[in-house]
């Protein structure tokens, strides 16, 4: 009885998070598998265990995005919809173009590759405690968690999030309507528009504004790239 009665609160929790638009039984399930990166001491098997726990939920992130972009091409949205995804993207211009310059994927190569220096190959503590992989900042008192080392004067937190896959989720929708990353747009919506293959190391030529450190950043994550052969999956 008392097994019974710790599955049906387990449930029941899970249905009122649900409810509460804040986790999926999906993401539930995806916590559980979590590998605890700290604990692997040698560093060719964390990386392994690191890509792989997270290439699953990148694709799946990135498919989500490739049907949108489907039925935008195909004219499926009505125009409440396309207002909504104007919204969500933050177009100035609503249109056929500006929706698919904005509404697209990112190399897996590129979110591997940032999600292992921001996260320090997933041991940093806000991507163990707070599913934040990829340095993710917001400005409303309570969004996160405020850093040790932040700036007197500061406002920033590092982001929450209540499962990796919203950490993935929202890294994509950061990259595809920051201005901050317009030349990254730029950059993919030229390789579209001549037919080229999108790759990491030809996106991340327009993340020079993620970090302070500029175009040394690019170098950085162009390296990790390089390093371990994450092109083979774009």
């Amino acid at each position: 009885m008392k097994f019974k009665s710790a599955i049906l609160a387990i449930m029941l929790a899970l249905s009122t998070l649900h409810a509460q638009g804040s986790w999926s039984f999906e993401s539930w399930i995806n916590s559980l598998k979590k590998p605890d990166f700290e604990k692997i001491t040698n560093s060719a098997e964390r990386k392994t265990a690191f890509f792989d726990y997270l290439l699953p939920m990148v694709k799946a992130e990135n498919n989500k995005i490739r049907l949108a972009r489907s039925l935008i091409k195909t004219n499926q949205f009505n125009p409440l919809q396309i207002q909504k995804l104007a919204k969500k993207y933050r177009l100035k211009s609503v249109n056929k173009r500006s929706l698919l310059n904005a509404v697209d994927t990112i190399p897996v190569s590129l979110v591997l590759a940032q999600a292992a220096v921001e996260s320090n190959w997933g041991r940093s503590r806000f991507s163990t405690r707070n599913n934040n992989y990829f340095g993710i900042w917001c400005f409303k008192p309570g969004c996160g968690v405020v850093p040790k080392a932040r700036i007197k004067g500061a406002k920033h937190e590092v982001m929450n999030f209540y499962s990796s896959n919203k950490s993935i989720e929202y890294y994509l929708l950061n990259l595809n309507r920051h201005h901050a990353y317009k030349l990254l747009r730029q950059i993919r919506a030229y390789k579209r528009e001549h037919d080229l293959k999108l790759t990491g190391n030809s996106l991340s030529e327009g993340l020079d504004k993620y970090s302070a450190i500029g175009y040394e950043y690019i170098e950085l994550i162009q390296s990790i790239i390089r390093q371990n052969k994450l092109s083979r999956f774009d």
